[in-house]
């Protein structure tokens, strides 16, 4: 997908996730315990993993991979978990600290939307702190929507409901914006079954950072194309600060502006063809 459709996928996914949350507690309640914290860290988990999981899978559905899905949305499922679990009782914390203002439990919200933003920018290719910063102003103004909602609505039920759905989407909608605004280097496709999907790369910008592999292999690439013409890993991608370099790791020959190349660097809107897939390369000075 482009980076403007992740803003449609993860506001989506992030509000599918937040009704999926309200179902459950509807079905299992809300208080487990005595204790009103204790019972907001078990709430706050089962939220926290719901909306994660939905938002995390984002990148998976988008690349039709599902290796990435199940794995990004365990990850941001997981840390969506001890976010929420985190962030409701120190929202409740900080609500009673402010003497009942409502705006103090956003600041919790925004602890949980920045552990949801570094899992997804951690199993996607942005770095994590420009994913953390979205997960922060998503979470800070869903909690303030969903306080809004609580509030507005008579009905509670539906109050819950709107609240919570806001708080996913604006999470999924922030982390999507910041990395849409923040990127430096991406591909695009522009032919096969992924024409139009944008990969990011500032990740692997860094000269001491991870290498990005393009293959066919989810297993073993971190560009996956369905094409069976790509290798398992067919190039590698390496950052050296200032610039990318690519590398041919195939039989089958990596071309960049349609000359084949067994080491070279990137320039901005060079074409790169693996297999019968091929990929234009932007950069952001």
């Amino acid at each position: 997908m482009t980076r403007l459709m992740r803003l449609y996928y993860y506001g989506v996914l992030g509000a599918i996730g937040g009704i999926i949350s309200w179902q459950i507690s509807n079905l299992i309640g809300l208080s487990f315990f005595n204790n009103v914290y204790l019972s907001e860290i078990a709430v706050g988990a089962m939220i926290g993993f719901c909306i994660g999981l939905l938002i995390g899978l984002a990148e998976g559905i988008s690349t039709r991979n599902p290796v990435v899905a199940i794995r990004a949305g365990l990850i941001s499922g997981g840390l969506g978990m001890i976010g929420g679990a985190i962030g409701l009782p120190l929202a409740e914390f900080l609500f009673q600290l402010a003497g009942g203002e409502d705006w103090a439990r956003s600041i919790g919200w925004g602890f949980f939307g920045m552990l949801i933003g570094l899992a997804c920018s951690a199993t996607a290719g942005s770095q994590v702190w420009k994913g953390a910063v979205g997960g922060i102003l998503g979470g800070i103004l869903g909690g303030l929507l969903l306080e809004s909602a609580r509030n507005w609505l008579s009905d509670p039920l539906m109050g819950k409901a709107a609240g919570l759905l806001l708080l996913g989407a604006s999470v999924g909608v922030f982390i999507a914006l910041i990395v849409f605004l923040l990127s430096k280097a991406w591909l695009q496709v522009a032919s096969g079954k992924l024409k139009g999907t944008e990969f990011i790369l500032d990740k692997f910008l860094r000269a001491e950072g991870p290498a990005a592999f393009i293959g066919s292999d989810a297993l073993k690439a971190d560009i996956v194309l369905p094409d069976p013409d790509v290798a398992p890993q067919h190039a590698m991608l390496k950052g050296a600060g200032t610039h990318i370099s690519i590398k041919d790791m195939s039989r089958e020959g990596t071309f960049v502006n349609n000359q084949k190349v067994e080491h070279g660097t990137l320039r901005n809107k060079q074409t790169i063809r693996v297999g019968n897939t091929q990929l234009v390369y932007f950069e952001k000075r």
